[in-house]
């Protein structure tokens, strides 16, 4: 074969692989003015998110999302889409959530699936929720009202440290009046517990040292007389950071990572009468 139609076939091969992915960038049947029929949502066993998990998402972000942003807009909002959709021209972007739903859903959390279509102009023009454990579930789950409450974990933690008892007096003072907060509000539908890592160390490591210190604000919040069952705790690990550091040193690395490292308190519920 001569070089010539070495290329050829090389390039063609290249064509078809373009052709294909082109065909899986939609699941749906969607149109260029950003609607769509006979809706198709991914199987949510297919997510690549946060270990294959969903995510429980800032509720507060997910009530600015609006018709006609765009993917950049969408994507400071609530982040990547949450399963594989294709390369080009992509048009709708699918999420796995999670929500804190005492007395209801699976446990006390119902899952749900989220999705965006796009028209031509790449803006986001429809949106649609399925319930993922039980059709009847209501998604999203009704919020009666939303505080959230974003603390550093150093501001609560040693750093590298984790348990109730290495709580310092700044942070049991802040979790203190989120207590009282809750306690003062006429019905608490839910309280989740975000506490998120830095890059630092092991995936494996990360998510193990955020989800031991979600633990302790839950339980710190129940010693303050928050019901455990209205509390869920997660742990991201290092899946959602809000900086990124390439600093040669290490103490300046760990100092530029500090954002990284937080613990989100959301709040849903209905104020005093």
């Amino acid at each position: 074969m001569t070089q010539f139609m070495k290329k050829a076939a090389l390039f063609a091969s290249l064509g078809s692989v373009l052709a294909l992915t082109a065909c899986t960038s939609t699941i749906s049947d969607v149109k260029s003015d950003g609607t769509a029929e006979n809706i198709t949502f991914p199987d949510p066993k297919n997510v690549i998110m946060d270990n294959g998990q969903g995510i429980y998402p800032n509720l507060q972000s997910l009530t600015l999302i609006q018709d006609g942003m765009t993917k950049s807009q969408i994507q400071e909002l609530i982040g990547h889409p949450h399963f594989r959709e294709g390369m080009f021209a992509v048009r709708e972007w699918d999420y796995l959530f999670h929500f804190t739903t005492p007395g209801r859903g699976v446990n006390g959390v119902t899952t749900c699936q989220f999705k965006i279509i796009y028209d031509s102009d790449v803006k986001a023009r429809s949106f649609f929720w399925k319930a993922v454990d039980n059709e009847t579930d209501v998604c999203p789950p009704p919020i009666h009202g939303l505080e959230s409450y974003q603390l550093s974990a150093d501001g609560l933690f040693a750093f590298n440290r984790s348990g109730i008892n290495d709580l310092n007096p700044e942070g049991r003072q802040n979790l203190q009046t989120i207590a009282e907060r809750i306690r003062a509000l006429e019905s608490v539908d839910g309280v989740t517990v975000q506490a998120h890592a830095d890059r630092l160390g092991s995936a494996a490591y990360n998510q193990q040292l955020s989800q031991r210190r979600a633990n302790s604000v839950k339980n710190y919040l129940v010693a303050q007389g928050v019901p455990a069952n209205l509390i869920n705790a997660v742990g991201v690990g290092s899946a959602q950071p809000v900086v990124q550091c390439d600093n040669a040193n290490r103490a300046e690395l760990i100092r530029c990572l500090a954002p990284n490292r937080r613990v989100e308190v959301q709040i849903t519920g209905q104020a005093p009468k």
